[in-house]
């Protein structure tokens, strides 16, 4: 048998062993992808990087390029509504219409322009590198005010740190009082598992539309209040744009500020949690941050790449197209896998080595083009300084337990808890 047949042999033997992952094996309610979906994500980016992926309904792209190319290209959608009913964003669309969940997916999430333009332009100047960077004290100062209440030798960093920080940040960004922030909290992660669920569990759908007709309630009052009694936070200048040139309706400001609760912080809570985690499970990196702390930022932007809070995006085909050489049918759906897209070789070399030094860092972690996240400085900004903050308060921090518990939420990569000793 010749060298070339040989090899031949041994990859179908391989193949035959280990088949394509597809279907529900690409989401973390599979195991081994809940897990460790990184692993998952390399035998298919390796076999297809642009995937059909029948089971559910959507073409899944993760070769770096591949995703970079879809997540530029303008003439795709995000309007989840375009998409064919049984694909995989046209299922989570129904989904949100058949449990009462209208409010998110009418954000500007799911919105192409001109109405997407529109309302970024508006809710968008609180948002801006200079807006944040003013936040960047009382970011500093809220993080110490939490670690203040950190008494016990062991402890849930998120529960005790990561979690609440981001819910602090927002609710003062959007003036909501202080006793509101645990229901906040609750209300958003009800929020993302139950809009991000294309499989229709009825559980998860339930207590988002619950969470979702609360928040749409708490928001309406407070808007009545500021449209009285304006302030300087967001939802007052929303107010005001609303009696301008521009005009913004309660309805649209309510989809903002839910998506903003959303967006702002259960994404961030998990960002700086698996921050925390990676720095700790590589302690030589930790301690080069510790002996040079302006490797903070670097830091950061390496955790978005090895290990982020968001994990995939979604686009539909609004017409007949060829994406990467690949035709499209008019309302396809369409998956980009950020996390594969991070993990790929040809754009980032050891991908699977967390080195915070690395030079010229590849990620695709806050998507791109006109829908690149709109509070993405905001998140490295509340990252940075909580990792940082943590990490000189408890000089000795190390993890308690070396298994990882994480929410099973589709797009989202987000711990449970996370267990840690600062003795």
């Amino acid at each position: 048998m010749s060298a070339t047949t040989l090899k031949t042999a041994m990859e179908f033997a391989r193949s035959a062993e280990a088949p394509i992952p597809t279907g529900v094996q690409l989401t973390p309610f599979n195991g081994t992808f809940l897990n460790d979906p990184y692993h998952v994500l390399k035998r298919l980016r390796d076999a297809e990087p642009i995937h059909r992926d029948n089971a559910l309904s959507r073409w899944f792209v993760t070769g770096f390029d591949n995703v970079r190319e879809v997540l530029r290209n303008k003439d795709l959608s995000n309007d989840i509504n375009r998409a064919f009913s049984d694909s995989y964003s046209g299922r989570i669309a129904s989904n949100a219409k058949e449990s009462g969940m209208s409010i998110t997916i009418n954000s500007i999430l799911f919105m192409d322009d001109p109405a997407h333009r529109r309302l970024r332009s508006l809710v968008g100047k609180a948002f801006t590198p200079k807006a944040v960077e003013e936040l960047r004290p009382r970011i500093r100062e809220n993080a110490a005010e939490l670690l203040d209440t950190i008494t016990d030798a062991r402890f849930d960093a998120v529960a005790s740190f990561a979690a609440p920080l981001p819910v602090v940040i927002i609710s003062e960004m959007l003036g909501i009082e202080r006793e509101h922030r645990a229901t906040f909290k609750k209300w958003s992660e009800d929020i993302t598992a139950g809009i991000f669920n294309p499989l229709k569990l009825a559980e998860q759908s339930a207590r988002g539309a619950c969470a979702e007709r609360a928040l749409a309630q708490y928001l309406g009052a407070v808007i009545e209040t500021r449209r009285q009694r304006p302030g300087t936070d967001l939802i007052s200048t929303m107010i005001a744009a609303n009696e301008g040139q521009e005009r913004l309706t309660d309805s649209e400001i309510i989809s903002q500020c839910s998506l903003i609760l959303v967006a702002g912080n259960v994404t961030t809570s998990d960002l700086i949690a698996n921050g925390i985690k990676a720095l700790l499970q590589h302690p030589d990196q930790l301690a080069a941050l510790r002996a040079m702390p302006e490797l903070i930022v670097n830091a950061v932007e390496e955790v978005l790449r090895y290990d982020s809070s968001v994990i995939q995006a979604n686009r539909v085909v609004p017409a007949d197209t060829v994406v990467s050489g690949c035709p499209m049918r008019k309302g396809e759906s369409i998956t980009v896998s950020l996390a594969s897209a991070n993990r790929d070789p040809s754009a980032n070399p050891e991908p699977d080595r967390f080195d915070i030094r690395r030079t010229d860092i590849r990620h695709q972690s806050f998507g791109g083009n006109k829908h690149l996240c709109l509070g993405a400085h905001l998140a490295r900004v509340e990252t940075q300084e909580a990792i940082f903050a943590l990490t000189r308060r408890f000089p000795s921090l190390c993890l308690v337990e070396q298994e990882f518990d994480y929410r099973p939420v589709p797009g989202f990569r987000a711990l449970k808890q996370l267990w840690v000793s600062r003795e």
